[in-house]
């Protein structure tokens, strides 16, 4: 099911109002969007909504900044309960071996979302890493990569997972990707069961 239009509209404001937070430094706005005990497992960061929010503004305040370029978001609502996938490409640019490049990972973001008293919050959030890319920004100019570490990190989000880990973060090796599609198809069925209140689907 779908969902009606009014919440169809209002859960896809609160996906995208939580991004544009993250990007722009709206620490409030995104707590707004983001349950203090939503489940968060990303590349750099696996814990709660509160503590995510306060790790976003860690990372920000040393010069790390993300920009998210996000597709539509794909949206179901069963009553107080919503799923919602939306494409995104995330952008760092930062100087790697003291060389300036992109990093850009590309991604399907997966949430689930609840009502209580009348608003929506994010109760978890899940990337699903496709595939990524890290390139110099001055043509001719080549960051030197040690390719037996790059070689270590998984394909679906390698070039991240190599720049994160030489920024000082540690990266899960068991995160959802497409190279793995079996946990992924999983996590999708997990989710819409979720939503549709019946454990036993998952």
């Amino acid at each position: 099911m779908t969902g009606s239009t009014d919440a169809i509209i209002a859960v896809s404001q609160v996906v995208l109002r939580e991004r544009q937070a993250r990007d722009r430094g709206w620490w409030d706005q995104m707590r707004d969007c983001i349950h203090p005990a939503a489940q968060i497992r990303l590349s750099w960061f696996r814990g709660t909504g509160a503590d995510f929010i306060v790790e976003s503004r860690e990372m920000s305040r040393r010069g790390q900044r993300a920009t998210h370029r996000l597709g539509p978001p794909v949206v179901s609502v069963r009553e107080d309960r919503a799923v919602v996938d939306i494409s995104a490409a995330i952008e760092f640019r930062d100087a790697l071996d003291g060389i300036e490049v992109d990093v850009t990972s590309y991604t399907r973001l997966l949430y689930r979302l609840e009502r209580r008293c009348g608003s929506w919050q994010i109760q978890s959030l899940d990337p699903i890493y496709e595939r990524d890319t890290l390139l110099a920004t001055t043509a001719g100019a080549d960051a030197a990569l040690d390719h037996a570490v790059l070689s270590s990190y998984r394909p679906s989000y390698r070039f991240l997972a190599y720049y994160l880990n030489a920024s000082g973060y540690e990266i899960s090796d068991d995160l959802y990707g497409d190279d793995r599609p079996e946990q992924v198809d999983a996590l999708y069925r997990f989710s819409f069961a979720w939503m549709e209140h019946d454990p036993d689907r998952s």
